[in-house]
Order: C-alpha cells, then sequence, then structure tokens
C-alpha cells in the first residue's frame, strides 16, 4: 500500500539525504571528483548532442556512478566501524564495493563514447 509522507517527513528526508551528500563531499576526494566530472559533463551533453533522452541518459549515467559511490562509502565507513584491524572478509567487500563504481564508470564511459562517435561520425 501506497503511503503519501507527510511535509515534515519529506523535510527530514530531504536533510537526512543532504548531510549524507555534504558528508561525502567533506570526507572522500574521489565523490568530489566526481561531483566536479558530473558538473563538467551537463554542459557537455548540451554541446554534445541535441537529442534530450540522450542528455538525460548522459546526465543520468553520471549520477549514478555517485550513486554508486556514496553506497561504496557507506559500506567502507561500515567496515572500518565494525573493525579496524585488516581482516581479510572485510577487504573483499571493501574490494567488491570498488568494483561496483568501476562497473558504474564503465558505463558511463560506454554511453559517453557513443555519444561521442555518435555526435562526430
Amino acid at each position: 500500500m501506497c503511503r503519501v509522507l507527510s511535509k515534515h517527513q519529506l523535510i527530514r528526508a530531504f536533510e537526512a539525504s543532504f548531510r549524507g551528500l555534504a558528508s561525502a563531499w567533506q570526507t572522500e576526494r574521489a565523490f568530489r571528483l566526481e561531483v566536479a566530472v558530473l558538473a563538467a559533463s551537463i554542459p557537455s551533453a548540451f554541446i554534445l548532442t541535441p537529442d534530450a533522452f540522450r542528455r538525460a541518459e548522459l546526465i543520468a549515467c553520471l549520477l549514478a556512478v555517485l550513486a554508486v559511490e556514496l553506497l561504496n562509502t557507506s559500506i567502507e565507513k561500515l567496515c572500518d566501524r565494525t573493525t579496524p584491524q585488516i581482516d581479510p572478509v572485510i577487504k573483499i567487500v571493501k574490494d567488491m564495493g570498488s568494483a561496483a563504481v568501476f562497473c558504474a564508470i564503465c558505463m558511463a564511459g560506454v554511453l559517453w563514447m557513443g555519444a561521442t562517435v555518435e555526435r562526430f561520425s
């Protein structure tokens, strides 16, 4: 059953999201770099293609990279909080999170390369 959130609940949810973004911005260099790439890419998407759906796709894939980066950072911080020692199982979990970010970046790269080839061929 779908429940409509109250204005107060929506505001609290937005505040929690903003705190998460602010924390990632303050503590994660990779996140700041990916935000910079997104900021530079938005105008590039408008230059690269006149198709609104294609532009949305190009921007959305970079937002997906940010989302996966945030999830990876969350996993890493939780793992670090669980134990300060190096644990081989936790290392594998962290490596898998890193691999997820890599896959998201590869996806974005493929989409951007495809749009670039489409534009200049």
